[in-house]
């Protein structure tokens, strides 16, 4: 959603480094856990979306559809539609039955009008705007040198941030429902529990991850209109 900065940044550029080498461990590091954890079976041998559908069902939600996608690593619950999509749903490993978990805490959020989730959802249309138009309209401001639309640019860019940082409560929350459900229902032993944390965290990283990297691009426009 923000890439794509042209080479005549200048050293402002360097400003992105640090978040740069996060998005590449957080990238390594869910792809390696995910890959270990999909090789563990539970011990019980509930799947992935019989393990969704008892989160669900335990916490008085009845009207969350379960279904499979075909992408891998593609899992994410549809508030319009109140369907949670599945990409390995007959699996039985802990990692597919950990993120499926994560995913009816989204349905939950959903259900009980989680604020965080409320306001991500109302802001997506602006952060569509900010992450699409931003970066022109600040380059073609720059460019002819006129300030208004290099404002309207940081503006909007801000918008496309304020998703990104809002989408971290929104993530720790559904992993920490994932964490409470799975424990409360014995889906999973202890021993698998711990898996279960590793590959959700793993996966927050990559939100952390696109967050520092907004943050920081967000920094960096402020930072060339200061020097121009």
């Amino acid at each position: 959603m923000f890439w794509g900065l042209p080479f005549f940044m200048g050293p402002s550029i360097l400003i992105l480094l640090p978040a740069l080498a996060l998005a590449i461990y957080a990238q390594y590091k869910v792809r390696s856990t995910y890959s270990r954890y999909s090789q563990v079976q539970t011990a019980n041998g509930t799947s992935a979306s019989q393990t969704a559908k008892r989160i669900l069902e335990g916490a008085g939600v009845s009207d969350v559809a379960v279904e499979g996608t075909r992408r891998k690593l593609s899992d994410h619950y549809d508030p319009r539609g109140k369907v949670l999509r599945l990409s390995d749903p007959k699996s039985v490993s802990v990692a597919a039955v950990g993120v499926a978990a994560h995913e009816a805490g989204h349905a939950i959020q959903h259900a009980r009008g989680y604020k965080p989730l409320v306001l991500r959802t109302a802001i997506v249309p602006l952060a569509n705007f900010g992450s699409q138009l931003a970066l022109p309209l600040f380059f073609v401001g720059l460019i002819f040198r006129y300030q208004m639309l290099v404002t309207v640019g940081i503006f909007a860019f801000s918008l496309a941030v304020l998703f990104t940082l809002v989408t971290l409560p929104v993530e720790f929350d559904a992993s920490r429902r994932a964490v409470v459900a799975l424990r409360s229902s014995l889906l999973v032993n202890e021993e698998e529990l711990g898996a279960v944390k590793e590959v959700l965290f793993a996966a927050a990283l990559t939100y952390v991850a696109a967050a520092a990297m907004a943050a920081l691009q967000l920094l960096m426009l402020l930072s060339v209109n200061r020097r121009r």
